[in-house]
């Protein structure tokens, strides 16, 4: 389970960060409004919590670092994981129960002309949910999970740079190594900014 445990957590972290901007796009509120036409709205993700799409990238961002970090990174990405999981779900469980008008604010003041808090209250009929917001408010709970999982279980995981400070020990034994300087080597020397015409001839 252990060696399979970074997996497990950069998979985890990548799914929750991408339908958590894929959620941002969609409709998670219709509003009604009192006017005389009686026009319905809908109030995308992203407007009912601007830091949504934002905080979701960032989760994307700690899935592609994670897969490569050492211990003490492991530590700091997995108490981010929880505090970005602790926002967002409070954020979302807010729109998703309780609808505040604060949610649709910006949506009607665009759809309207009409700004300020009581201006827009006084103007919504009714505020329904889509099953985005609850449905999105469990992948906080899942990454929520994924972080305290990082946590417990971040210095148990194999160093993912194992082959590469086998490889530079292979080339910083030099002429001296098991085989002679060839090609594939001055290939590496120029890939690192090396002049391999400088190495002496073996």
């Amino acid at each position: 389970m252990i060696h399979r445990a970074r997996l497990l957590a950069v998979a985890g972290l990548l799914l929750c960060g991408a339908i958590g901007v894929i959620s941002s796009t969609q409709t998670w509120l219709t509003v009604v409004l009192d006017d005389s036409a009686g026009r319905t709205l809908d109030v995308a993700g992203a407007s009912a919590i601007p830091v949504l799409a934002p905080l979701s990238l960032a989760v994307l961002a700690l899935g592609g670092a994670l897969s490569i970090v050492g211990l003490v990174l492991r530590y700091l990405f997995g108490g981010l994981t929880v505090v970005i999981a602790a926002l967002l779900g409070w954020l979302t469980a807010q729109v998703a129960f309780a609808r505040p008008t604060s949610a649709v604010a910006s949506t009607v003041t665009e759809a309207t002309g009409i700004t300020g808090e009581s201006a827009v209250a006084d103007l919504v009929a009714s505020i329904d949910a889509t099953p985005w917001p609850a449905a999105t408010f469990a992948i906080w709970v899942a990454l929520l999970t994924v972080g305290v999982f990082i946590l417990a279980t971040g210095h148990r995981w194999k160093s993912g740079s194992r082959r590469y400070r086998t490889e530079e020990s292979v080339r910083a034994a030099g002429p001296t190594g098991s085989r002679p300087h060839d090609a594939i080597d001055s290939w590496d020397d120029l890939s690192r900014g090396e002049d391999p015409t400088a190495r002496p001839l073996d």
